[in-house]
């Protein structure tokens, strides 16, 4: 199948058209026409070659909405026409005990990334959703609910299921106290997605100047973290903190805020951090946590939340040749949206 997207060439993150082809159709694929791909900061980061070389040229997009144009022979789930999705995964062994749990991203012989990464058959690099088509096997294709908004569904395949399982994994209930330091395009979905789960919500962030944006999205205000006073206030009065922030930093500060046996997930860094002082920890049976997308299972659970909550990213359109612009803007900092391509604009 021959197909177009935009590719990165080198490490300088400058992304031009490309034109290239897509596998055949094994028995138990599905070919996806993309309609939507949303726009990662971990995208940026890989291009950029922040987490080692990467094999150029390279198509990135792990927010993927489209519609199925064709299936493999043994394809029982999907049809023709129908609204699909893919996220940040396309392939595991299926054999392991993680993938035996569907927890697929934690597969014992390696997952498949949706792009930069060896196909488990054929070798051939993955390639990703900045492209007008995908082939993918069918235990990584997920069902797009019907009362979603595809143009807005894209950024729940990473920002949400990122944010979603560490809810999970820890129990986020009604009454729940959950702090999220930063409010860009995973912080704020973490909100949307706490407060659905009935949690009181607080905005970690270095000033108050994003607390409109906070409480529109439903969280109680933000806890300026260069506020000493009130950073000592709010002592041991979070259950769980999503850290978002997707550089270097300093969590020090925030780990006197976690509540005894509290937990700090890290979601956004990925790669060295401060050093970090551990009398917090040991005084208040506090941890420090990491936490990895979600299983295939996972990912449609949040697919489904969020239908049946009526939650979706804060997303701005952009057309494909715009894709450096939003590059520029995500390595300036937070922004409290994800951006989204339309694929419509790339012409094959």
């Amino acid at each position: 199948m021959k197909t177009i997207g935009y590719a990165a060439h080198s490490s300088d993150a400058h992304m031009v058209p490309y034109h290239f082809e897509r596998r055949n159709l094994r028995d138990n694929d599905v070919a996806i026409e993309i309609l939507y791909s949303g726009v990662c900061h971990s995208d940026l980061h890989t291009v950029n070659g922040d987490w080692g070389d990467q094999p150029y040229p390279l198509v990135p997009g792990h927010e993927i909405v489209g519609k199925v144009i064709e299936v493999g022979a043994d394809v029982k789930n999907y049809k023709v026409g129908q609204h699909v999705a893919v996220g940040c995964m396309v392939d595991s062994c299926q054999s392991c005990d993680q993938c035996d749990h569907g927890e697929e991203q934690f597969c014992r012989n390696g997952m498949t990334p949706t792009y930069g990464a060896p196909d488990r058959i054929s070798g051939e690099i993955t390639q990703g959703g900045y492209s007008k088509h995908i082939v993918v096997r069918e235990e990584f294709v997920l069902n797009v609910p019907e009362s979603l908004d595809l143009a807005r569904t894209a950024p729940i395949l990473c920002a949400g299921i990122t944010t979603f399982s560490p809810l999970r994994t820890w129990g986020v209930k009604e009454g729940s106290r959950v702090g999220v330091i930063g409010l860009g395009g995973l912080g704020h979905m973490a909100v949307k997605l706490a407060v659905a789960m009935g949690a009181e919500v607080t905005v970690l962030s270095r000033s108050n100047s994003k607390e409109e944006q906070a409480k529109a999205l439903g969280a109680s205000g933000i806890l300026a973290s260069t506020d000493e006073s009130a950073m000592q206030e709010a002592g041991s009065s979070f259950d769980l903190i999503i850290d978002t922030v997707p550089v270097k930093h300093d969590v020090d500060v925030y780990m006197p805020l976690l509540d005894i046996d509290g937990t700090l997930a890290i979601v956004g860094q990925v790669g060295p951090m401060e050093d970090f002082m551990t009398m917090p920890l040991v005084m208040g049976r506090r941890r420090v946590a990491g936490s990895l997308i979600g299983g295939i299972r996972e990912t449609q659970e949040v697919l489904d939340f969020c239908a049946e909550h009526n939650i979706h990213p804060e997303c701005v359109m952009i057309k494909a040749d715009e894709v450096n612009d939003a590059f520029a803007s995500l390595a300036k900092g937070d922004v409290a949206h994800r951006y989204v391509i339309d694929m419509a604009s790339l012409e094959v």
